[in-house]
């Protein structure tokens, strides 16, 4: 039951974050909307991997991966600017 839970719940999340950027209320740049696609999707991957569901897992990481990697590259790059 925990399991379908947590897959509820990211998808929620994901699905949260899309509405609120289409709705101009959230930006696709922001905290909260990074945030909301990290933990859906890591949610999701829980849920997926439990059901052996590896496609799903699988884009779900390649979801958590992007926001991740463009988190660590805004603070690269804000780094550099500020020296």
């Amino acid at each position: 039951m925990l399991i379908e839970v947590l897959g509820w719940v990211g998808s929620v999340c994901i699905i949260v974050a899309y509405m609120l950027n289409l709705n101009k209320k959230l930006a696709v740049d922001s905290a909260a909307y990074y945030g909301l696609n990290i933990v859906g999707s890591a949610l999701l991957i829980v849920n997926t991997a439990w059901h052996h569901a590896y496609p799903s897992m699988a884009i779900n990481i390649v979801w958590v991966i992007i926001p991740v990697v463009t988190i660590v590259r805004s603070k690269m790059q804000a780094g550099r600017k500020a020296r």
